[in-house]
């Protein structure tokens, strides 16, 4: 009996983008690519559309772990975020820490539940329910169910998702679906837009799907990083002079849950070159180097927004000229707080801010 499947076997190789070359070498040929899973939910499929047309491919899929997952947990799909965590960094998961929430978190290895528990208990989330599923669908399939506070398991299969109902202590780094989030859940040195200015910044940059924005002066990093915290397609470049502050902007970009924003060393404009053209840019504080707005109009794309933040006077004398000789929209912006005065509550202002924001035509 002649056998029913003929033909080569290629077994997948390391690294996996020497595998897409070798199916791209066959192309034209009759080629059978077995994965598991749904090839086009985190899976192959994604990896070969980007280089092999759709109309050249039969797909035929099988379900997800995150579907098999759901499925024993009884949980409705719809209703839970899906998170892959495989092979990216597991800080991705902060945004999506609220009380309630059910989050079903694809791991890289046999090591990702623990860290993921870890990261639960440092942030407040201790007493979150932790389920691992492993080895979904198969003869070893497992599942387990800790306290992150208490997670203790071992050995476990490098196949694995985890499933989170996240419960929150009253000290929980909760990170608001709202733009302007409180000043002291960032790293700062005092050199940091603040809440309500921020709020009203990341309103008039205006983020769309998918676009880049030059944080120039970043700072604290604080409006790139709430920018990219609007939606995950979203990306930022900080630029930023002071090896310190860069450091920190990583840090707090990581602690936010956002840690592929990039970080350039340097001083604009000189730091501006070769960088990827922006959607939008902010300039932020109190430089006053017009070469650095010059710059800033010349990248920008057509249809991008800009908008600059002055704190003194030299810098408000340039965006008040700017604005004469560009158009846009002009703002001041002045904000008091209550604070003690003696036994009783007085207002004491903050630094006013002139803010000027303009689209490339």
């Amino acid at each position: 009996m002649s056998p029913v499947i003929t033909g080569h076997t290629q077994v997948w190789l390391s690294p996996f983008e020497r595998s897409v070359d070798a199916v791209l070498a066959r192309q034209g040929k009759p080629t059978v690519v077995l994965a598991s899973g749904d090839p086009f939910f985190y899976g192959v499929g994604v990896t070969l559309s980007r280089r092999i047309p759709a109309s050249e491919m039969i797909v035929i899929p099988a379900p997800s772990s995150f579907s098999l997952a759901a499925s024993r947990l009884g949980w409705a799909l719809q209703d839970t975020t899906v998170l892959s965590l495989h092979g990216r960094p597991i800080d991705l998961i902060r945004p999506h820490l609220h009380p309630g929430r059910r989050i079903l978190a694809l791991t890289s290895d046999g090591k990702g539940p623990a860290e993921l528990a870890s990261l639960l208990q440092n942030s407040g989330f201790g007493t979150s329910e932790l389920t691992v599923l492993e080895a979904l669908g198969g003869p070893h399939e497992k599942v387990s169910r800790q306290t992150a506070a208490d997670f203790a398991l071992s050995e476990i299969n490098e196949l694995n998702i985890c499933g989170v109902e996240v419960k929150a202590k009253t000290d929980a780094r909760i990170l608001s679906l709202s733009a302007g989030l409180a000043d002291e859940l960032f790293e700062h040195d005092g050199q940091i837009t603040k809440r309500e200015v921020r709020a009203m910044t990341l309103s008039a940059l205006a983020p769309r799907h998918g676009e880049l924005l030059w944080d120039i002066g970043a700072g604290s990093g604080s409006i790139g990083i709430e920018w990219m915290l609007a939606d995950p397609s979203l990306r930022t470049i900080a630029i930023e002079a002071s090896p310190e502050r860069a450091a920190r902007i990583r840090r707090n970009a990581a602690n936010f849950g956002v840690p592929n924003l990039a970080v350039v060393e340097g001083e604009a404009p000189a730091a501006l070159s070769g960088l990827q053209a922006p959607d939008a840019i902010f300039v932020g504080g109190g430089g006053s180097d017009a070469g650095v707005l010059d710059a800033a109009f010349n990248q920008l794309r057509s249809g991008g927004r800009l908008v600059a933040n002055a704190v003194t006077t030299e810098m408000e004398a340039l965006l008040l000229a700017e604005h004469t000789r560009r158009g846009g929209s002009l703002i001041r912006i002045d904000i008091a707080r209550a604070a003690p005065v003696g036994r009783m509550t007085g207002w004491r202002p903050a630094m006013p801010v002139t803010q000027w924001s303009w689209t490339k035509p």
